[in-house]
């Protein structure tokens, strides 16, 4: 495990135990790390005292905890765990490094950069690809950006959490790279969902024509991870048409900032933003596949049959 530079092995807090949080706290707690977790609602950190961790009742008492990672939905939501009352920098001891998992802007990842190392406080950017299922079934994905000494020491914790963990360089780069991760995820997934209305409407069953697709060059770790949620409509919430809103919302101010036309991109925004003003906001975007359906004339139903998420090796692995 990653050593302090007293020799001794980290002593970790985890601020956000969420659907995604909750499951990345967890993994760490698995591979033994010291780990104390910290959530708005208590009863959502709670089941982590079984795998190990101890649960804190407040920020504060993490900040002498020697890494700090923070796991949040929205930029603000970021600012008010670190800087507010109470936040992990509020008062005068704070760790040695802050690692970031959530997905928020750019200038906001700077501007908190600048406000930890203000307080002698290293910062990571690190958000993740992926969702709680992904996370359990060991495949999660990490991208990484800042200083390259201090993720040096923290590698190893990510390791514990994700299957693939990349650097990418200083700053806060890492935040570019997940946006356009998630626009590509967004556009992706309309896209699966005229696809395969045109063959339904054809005549094609979803799932015949998803198991082609997913057997095909054209076939993805993530389409064949959907396929269950379009076959037979289960759309239990991974990722809400909400966050997903947020992330184009980033993405394309990106783009206007750096003059690159996205064309495709925000044709699928106004998709996305006709699910959210469906009102449909609890449920997982791939609601896509509705409005793609709605919009072409046709009503689906469930086709009730059993459909591979091509996580299930990954999940038993993990397991054993």
């Amino acid at each position: 495990m990653t050593e302090t530079t007293t020799g001794a092995a980290p002593r970790v807090g985890w601020i956000g135990a969420g659907r995604m949080g909750a499951a990345m706290a967890e993994r760490l707690a698995k591979a033994g790390v010291d780990l104390a977790v910290w959530n708005r609602t208590a009863a959502k950190a709670a089941p982590l005292k079984k795998f190990g961790a101890t649960v804190s009742e407040t920020i504060a008492g993490l900040r002498d905890r020697d890494v700090v990672f923070t796991m949040v939905s929205t930029s603000e939501d970021l600012e008010r765990v670190l800087l507010g009352e109470g936040g992990l920098l509020a008062g005068e001891r704070c760790p040695a490094v802050v690692v970031d998992c959530s997905t928020v802007s750019t200038d906001a990842s700077e501007a908190l950069r600048r406000q930890c190392a203000e307080r002698g406080v290293d910062f990571l950017a690190a958000p993740v690809s992926g969702n709680g299922k992904v996370v359990r079934a060991g495949a999660l994905s990490i991208v990484v950006s800042g200083p390259e000494e201090t993720y040096a020491k923290v590698a190893h914790l990510l390791g514990h959490i994700g299957a693939s963990v990349t650097y990418v360089g200083e700053g806060d780069i890492a935040r570019l790279v997940k946006i356009a991760h998630n626009l590509m995820l967004g556009v992706v997934t309309q896209t699966m969902a005229e696809i395969t209305v045109l063959a339904e409407k054809g005549g094609v069953s979803r799932n015949a024509f998803l198991s082609f697709l997913n057997d095909s060059v054209m076939g993805s770790v993530f389409t064949r991870y959907k396929s269950p949620a379009f076959v037979n409509l289960d759309y239990t919430p991974t990722f809400t048409p909400i966050l997903l809103r947020k992330d184009f919302d980033l993405g394309l101010a990106a783009a206007r900032k750096l003059d690159v036309p996205m064309p495709v991109t925000a044709a699928t925004a106004q998709l996305v933003q006709a699910s959210v003003g469906s009102g449909r906001v609890e449920e997982d975007f791939a609601i896509l596949l509705d409005l793609q359906a709605a919009a072409s004339g046709i009503t689906l139903k469930p086709e009730d049959v059993s459909v591979d998420d091509g996580l299930g090796a990954a999940d038993e692995a993990a397991r054993s």
